[in-house]
């Protein structure tokens, strides 16, 4: 997936949230961007935050590496309905994530970060 652009990474953060899964915008620098994945116990996987070219996430509590997910190969190519497949089918119960077979049924949709005031606050760069 290599450097997402902002807009990208929205989409992405979008199509997981309607999954129920607790996605969010990382901004990481300037012009560089991410997916953050809240999980249980404090955790968060920062997807795609280091400009490598394939889809890898580290596992963060409290600012310390607790795990990660290892570079899915072919990731580098996926389109955003795969990337969001990729997330929503990675087991972070061990150190090292790994990718379930078949991602799990859809749990209910979470509202959009931003809610209303969304392209107001992040300055109407977008449609």
């Amino acid at each position: 997936m290599g450097t997402v652009d902002e807009n990208r990474a929205r989409r992405v953060v979008d199509a997981l949230r309607e999954r129920g899964i607790d996605g969010h915008l990382a901004r990481v620098g300037v012009d560089q961007f991410g997916i953050r994945v809240s999980l249980p116990g404090g955790r968060e996987a920062e997807w795609d935050t280091d400009g490598t070219a394939g889809l890898e996430a580290q596992v963060m509590r409290d600012g310390m590496l607790v795990g990660f997910v290892p570079m899915i190969a072919g990731s580098e190519d996926f389109d955003e309905a795969q990337v969001v497949d990729a997330i929503a089918r990675t087991n972070y119960d061990q150190p090292i994530a790994r990718q379930l077979p078949v991602a799990p049924p859809p749990a209910p949709p979470l509202p959009r970060a931003g809610g209303l005031f969304r392209r107001f606050l992040d300055g109407f760069r977008y449609r």
